[in-house]
């Protein structure tokens, strides 16, 4: 425990603060029960507090149950594992800006809340009709479809036509390399499972897509950021990471990237798989934005083979969030511990999903929904960033494809303070410093144009601002 930091926030006495953080350490699990606690000499002398303050601390901590006293011996973490907090793991953030805090506000948000923050199309721009038509379709198939669990790698069918699509985007994988999940998240959960243990390092990117961060906490990794610039991770820093830190991991979009918007470079992706190679680094490539895609951008799993890449994708951002069905594309001896893995963790698949979303591809309404998605959006990009701009919002790529557009405030303005302002007048926004680990995006919002259509948003922002 030489490396606890004092829970200070300047509203605590210093034995409050004391408690606080072995509290921290108990929620994060990293003081398991029945470890010893430092000595209460040695406590003082690296908290830089009295002696008495340590010994009132560990004895209302004994008091609560939370430590035991072993007269003679010191103390000891409880014997019972306290409930697995991930808002006490990794570095303490204003709840404001905290990747959980944006996705609960977005997900529990009522019917007049405004979303420009959340990372989804509203319902409204979804194909409702071909949902309605597809749910018929399947209604009448045979009993199995609709009652049993779906098999370990999930729908047959699914997958040989997946393999067909990602084939598209010059990436050759069989049917049997691809393995259905329950969503894209579902699947990096799963990888994480399967290729790291806690405290191997992750690389990501920053700013990156914010539950990365939520998921590593999860799994007690230890992520380090790259900056990513227009063109992919800034590849002189991303090889010093590499060097420094030996990352068992790295995660990232390589299509359109979220927050950003950017499109790796074919330069920057040969660069990074050459330094993936050298150092034997795995690549976990997300890749659920793909359909939104106007001209097709390099995918690291095409350049690679399947061998050093790892491949998801999704179909929540374009068919139904209500529609939990993704999948991952890995190298063949990785499937079969996948396979027991996804038994392990959530037994069958899910059949139904995978029937509906099957029903969706295969009738042409999904293209031509997505040929209609593109150029609203598009048209959306553009009025957006017009607004924006209007009002002193600077984005930082002019009109990138997809839904988002990550955004400069004016020098001096606070993204966290704005996003607590607008919150109160109902809009969920999304600071910057969400997304970004090394905390350096405290000027940038991230704004989806597909849930900018109503003025309000921009009255608050100005608003907001102007405070």
């Amino acid at each position: 425990m030489t490396d606890l930091v004092l829970e200070a926030d300047g509203t605590r006495t210093l034995v409050e603060s004391v408690m606080a953080t072995i509290r921290k350490r108990i929620a994060a699990r990293s003081l398991t029960p029945g470890t010893r606690l430092p000595s209460i000499r040695a406590f003082a002398k690296s908290m830089q507090v009295s002696k008495s303050t340590v010994v009132e601390a560990y004895e209302r901590l004994a008091a609560e149950g939370a430590i035991r006293s072993r007269p003679g011996s010191g103390f000891y973490a409880a014997g019972s594992l306290a409930p697995l907090s991930l808002a006490e793991i990794g570095p303490r953030l204003d709840r404001a800006v905290d990747p959980l805090w944006v996705s609960r506000q977005s997900l529990d948000a009522s019917g007049e809340t405004l979303k420009p923050g959340c990372g989804w199309l509203p319902a409204s721009w979804m194909p409702q009709a071909g949902l309605r038509r597809a749910l018929r379709t399947v209604a009448r198939a045979d009993d199995s479809a609709l009652a049993d669990y779906g098999t370990p790698l999930g729908l047959p069918p699914l997958r040989q036509l997946l393999a067909r699509r990602m084939a598209g985007h010059g990436i050759e994988a069989s049917p049997e390399q691809i393995m259905l999940t329950e969503s894209g998240t579902q699947a990096i959960d799963l990888l994480c499972r399967f290729l790291i243990e806690p405290g191997d390092t992750v690389l990501v990117d920053d700013p990156c897509y914010f539950n990365f961060h939520a998921l590593l906490r999860a799994h007690r990794a230890k992520v380090v950021s790259v900056p990513y610039t227009p063109s992919g991770p800034d590849i002189e820093l991303f090889a010093q990471s590499l060097a420094e830190h030996r990352p068992r991991l790295y995660i990232t979009n390589s299509a359109i990237h979220n927050p950003t918007g950017a499109i790796l470079s074919p330069v920057t992706a040969h660069r990074l798989l050459k330094l993936a190679d050298q150092s034997e680094l795995t690549i976990v490539e997300d890749d659920i934005f793909a359909d939104f895609e106007h001209t097709p951008a390099p995918r690291l799993a095409a350049f690679d083979g399947l061998s050093r890449v790892v491949h998801i994708g999704s179909f929540s951002k374009t068919l139904s969030a209500s529609l939990r069905c993704g999948f991952i594309a890995a190298p063949r001896d990785w499937i079969e511990g996948l396979t027991d893995l996804k038994i392990a963790t959530t037994f069958g698949g899910g059949r139904l999903a995978a029937e509906l979303v099957l029903t969706l591809l295969k009738d042409g309404s999904y293209r031509k929904h997505m040929d209609l998605l593109r150029a609203r959006l598009a048209r959306a990009m553009v009025e957006t960033g017009a607004r924006l701009k209007a009002i002193g919002i600077t984005p930082w790529i002019d009109q990138p494809a997809g839904l988002f557009l990550w955004c400069g405030l004016p020098e001096g303005v606070d993204a966290a303070e704005v996003a607590r302002r607008a919150l109160a007048d109902n809009v969920v926004l999304a600071p910057g410093n969400a997304f970004s680990l090394s905390q350096t995006a405290s000027r940038f919002l991230r704004f989806n144009v597909a849930q900018c259509e109503d003025d309000r948003i921009f009255k608050v922002l100005e608003t907001a601002m102007k405070r």
